[in-house]
């Protein structure tokens, strides 16, 4: 970790990409930005009862599994977010 005088931490840049950002963290402590970090809203599903199956080829699974595993989520997670997101696209209209 980077040690550099906690009184005046640099601001947190604009990043070009996720890759940039992680190097960005895995040099620098979150605690030094603290006051330049903003909560965010987030939804989290409850009670999720109901289930369907959805059938795949070997290779469009392995992808949807890569693509998962690149956002640090499972596969079922990442469909049920894009179904979502679909879905409240359809409702505006866009």
């Amino acid at each position: 970790m980077t040690k550099r005088d906690r009184s005046t931490p640099e601001r947190i840049p604009a990043f070009a990409s996720r890759e940039e950002e992680a190097a960005f963290w895995d040099t620098h402590d979150v605690t030094d930005y603290l006051d330049e970090l903003r909560p965010v809203k987030v939804h989290f599903a409850r009670n999720l009862s109901e289930g369907i199956t959805i059938r795949l080829d070997a290779e469009t699974l392995a992808t949807l599994r890569e693509q998962a595993h690149k956002k640090g989520i499972g596969p079922t997670t990442l469909v049920r977010m894009w179904i979502l997101e679909r879905l409240e696209s359809s409702r505006q209209g866009t």
